[in-house]
Formats: C-alpha cells, structure tokens, sequence
C-alpha cells in the first residue's frame, strides 16, 4: 500500500458549531452528498500530546469463570496511560486480551482487580448509575457491525439514540447533527431513515462509527472497526478518525491486527500477548526497533510494499501454538516458544520496564 505524505500542523484555531464540531467541516458536509475520502493513508505526523493523562490503568485483570474449577485470565496485572490526544495502539494476535481490556476499561465488563482513572477520576467500582457522565465521555466502537447495531431502529435512531440520553440536541439541530454525522462518515443523510439490514457490513460500521461520534466524546476505544472492510475502505475510515482526532484532540485506544494500520494512525503501540502487555513504546520506534521477541516476530510477518525489501528479509518462524490463557505456563508466558529461553524464563515472570526513553519491555534480556 502506498503512502501518503500529508502535514497535519494547524495554523489557526477552528470555529466550532453550537454542538462543539469544527465549523468547516460541518460546512462541509452540509450538503446531501456523503463526503469523499482519500483511498490511502496518510502519514502520522508529529502531533503535539499533552502532558494531561486521560486514562490510567493500573494491574488491571479480567478473569472469566470457566466451569466450576477453571479460571480464563483474559487480561493480566496490565498497566499503561494513554494522554489527552494521544492514539495508543493495541495490536496481538487474535485470543491475546485485545478486546477484553477495550471492553474493561469502556467498564462494559467488570473489572476482576487494578484501578482504571479516567480524567483523574477512579470509575473501577462505581455502579452504572454513576457512570453517565463517564458513557458521554467515552464511547466505543466495536467489532462486530452486525451485533452492534439494533435492527429494529433506523439509522438516524442509532445515531440520536445516544444524543437522547444525553439530552444534547432536540429538533432541528438534531436532524443536522444526524445528516453530517452521515455524511463525514462516507454515507448518503438520505439513507437516515433507512434499517441496518439495507446496508452491507462495512456501511453499517461507519454507522457505528457515527453514533459514537454523536456525543462529541473525548476518548474512543476502537474495537477493530476496520476489519470488515476492503482496503481502499480501510484507508478513508483511518483517514477520517485521523482527521476526527486532530481537530478534536480525541484520545484513542486503537485495537487492531493490522500493523500497518496501527503505525500510521498511533502515537504509541502496546504489544499483547496471552493477556499481558509485553512491549509499549512510540509507534515508530517499536516498529523500526523492536526488542520483545515476540515484537520481532510480529513484526517480521507484517508484509512490506517494497518487494525487494520484502524479498531480502527474514522471517521469524515461532515454535508451537499460544498456550491456553485458562492454564497459562509459570514464568514468562512466551517462554515455551521463545528462541532465547533460559532457565529463570520459565520459572519468574518478567516485570514491564523501561530500557530507552519511552520504551518498555517485559524481558530478562534487558
């Protein structure tokens, strides 16, 4: 895939409309049109991130019971913050805890122990009717864009739905705010009145894309919500939350498999695997020097544009298959498929820490 080079400096401060969205972009979309996107990604640029945490997760862990005897350690004693307008990128392989800690922290599951601060504030414990304003402030979007949506609403109800609740816009101002949440988002503000069933998978997770917008949140968790899409698409939707999160300063977990994806959207990248973060450091340092050998391996099977780059590397080739996280080995958790193992590997497990400026690793090798 091509990329594209794109300077995201801003020399003037937006005006914003009565419902907090930056004036030339619903100008923009004020026509009946879906807006038009770019069909490739656009280079992260160095944006500034404030110093300000918006999320702090400390030795959180989600356990599922499995029976009556067996315990799923979904996500293990995992610890990171994320700043105000900072993307923190997500990625693993498929089982590994990516989705149980969006879910976790969205405090859409229960946390089994650890403390999550949003904007200073400790929501670990607090019950549903305490958390209204945290849902307003945080929205997510999910995976699945056949589940997430009720068919028995139209798309313009999904999307007011949450306006509703929050008692944000009535009238007039509520049926604009629905049209240009359809149109930035790539589709038809015609198609309001229309059902979920009408429209294929990856029209229906810009759908989901739009509903989380519709409460100007300041964080996102986005639960993979690229992978039902064809690539050209994949492009105009990171594109679109690029832009989204410049003029708003959103913060962002970003939960992805695609590393390319995650590299040019994200700040900083954490690594899981079986339910722990293994590595987290800046997007391109972790991509360009990865230290975890497991990042390496990851790494390593993300193909490259460059055929002859492509054609002269080596691939980390892994041992074995990914341990059960219901009966997890002692030690390092990638010991059993680790080339470097030793001794302690299997018997200690590795604290995260940290070995370069903003760079930490869970390994005895450093």
């Amino acid at each position: 895939m091509q990329i594209r080079h794109e300077g995201l400096h801003r020399t003037r401060r937006p005006t914003y409309c009565s419902w907090g969205w930056p004036l030339r972009i619903v100008l923009a979309a004020s026509q009946s049109q879906p807006q038009s996107f770019d069909t490739e990604v656009a280079e992260r640029g160095v944006i500034p991130v404030t110093d300000s945490v918006a999320l702090q997760v400390d030795n959180l862990r989600k356990y599922f019971q499995v029976g009556k005897r067996q315990t799923l350690k979904a996500v293990d004693d995992v610890s990171f913050t994320v700043n105000k307008g900072e993307v923190l990128g997500i990625v693993g392989e498929s089982g590994c805890g990516k989705t149980t800690l969006g879910r976790t922290v969205a405090r859409l599951y229960e946390p089994t122990s650890g403390k999550i601060l949003f904007n200073g504030k400790d929501i670990t414990t607090k019950p549903d009717a305490e958390l209204l304003w945290f849902r307003k402030k945080l929205q997510m979007i999910f995976q699945d864009p056949y589940a997430s949506l009720d068919p028995r609403m139209t798309v313009g109800e999904i999307i007011a739905e949450p306006m509703d609740i929050h008692n944000l816009a009535s009238g007039s101002e509520r049926h604009e705010k629905i049209n240009y949440l359809l149109s930035i988002v790539g589709l038809n503000p015609e198609h309001a009145n229309r059902f979920p069933h009408e429209f294929s998978g990856g029209q229906r997770q810009r759908i989901g894309i739009a509903r989380a917008l519709a409460v100007d949140p300041e964080f996102i968790i986005a639960d993979e919500p690229i992978s039902s899409l064809d690539v050209s698409i994949q492009a105009q939707i990171v594109n679109l939350l690029t832009r989204l999160q410049e003029e708003r300063g959103l913060s962002f977990m970003f939960i992805a498999h695609d590393l390319s994806m995650v590299r040019h959207f994200s700040h900083r990248v954490a690594v899981m695997y079986l339910g722990k973060v293994v590595e987290i450091a800046p997007s391109g340092q972790i991509h360009a020097s990865p230290l975890h050998p497991y990042t390496k391996a990851l790494m390593s099977a993300n193909p490259i544009p460059d055929p002859v780059v492509e054609g002269s590397r080596t691939r980390i080739s892994l041992p074995g298959e990914v341990p059960s996280p219901i009966n997890p080995p002692p030690g390092c958790r990638f010991a059993g498929r680790c080339p470097h193992a030793h001794g302690r590997c299997t018997e200690e497990d590795p604290v995260l820490k940290e070995v370069e400026k903003g760079h930490r690793v869970s390994c005895f090798l450093y």
